[in-house]
């Protein structure tokens, strides 16, 4: 969308995205009266009436919330967001918690396929252990 929005509107000489008519900065009432038309065109009537996207940092919110519920590892969602990983930690700990629950599937997963291994993988196991258990007995 942002891609369609430079095309079709170029970008302002500073580099902005957004600027007003008079290729100024936009002030903030401005931002404000246009979220709440984009908010009425956009949502339906109860969706409008729960404040769904009442601000537009809201969407920001909404956006790394849903990261951390789908398991993106929360150093990366702190990357995106542009914010320390203490940051994300402080303020979106309800949404890790979901993360132990993936975490734990993620290993449950792992250790099916460990179980179902091959005679040929025991045997190279047993061989390095055996290896590494001579090599400490030398040391």
């Amino acid at each position: 969308m942002l891609r369609e929005h430079i095309d079709r509107s170029g970008v302002a000489p500073d580099g902005r995205l957004f600027r007003n008519e008079a290729g100024r900065y936009v002030d903030a009432a401005s931002y404000g009266k246009t979220w709440a038309r984009a908010r009425a065109e956009a949502l339906t009537l109860s969706e409008h009436a729960a404040m769904l996207a009442k601000r537009p940092d809201d969407l920001r919110h909404a956006g790394i919330s849903f990261s951390l519920a789908s398991g993106v590892d929360p150093a990366e969602c702190a990357r995106r967001a542009g914010q320390s990983i203490q940051v994300l930690f402080r303020y979106y700990s309800k949404f890790l918690s979901g993360a132990q629950d993936h975490a734990n599937r993620l290993i449950e997963d792992s250790m099916r396929q460990w179980d179902g291994r091959s005679d040929a993988v025991d045997e190279g196991l047993a061989r390095i252990h055996r290896s590494v258990m001579l090599w400490a007995a030398v040391r």
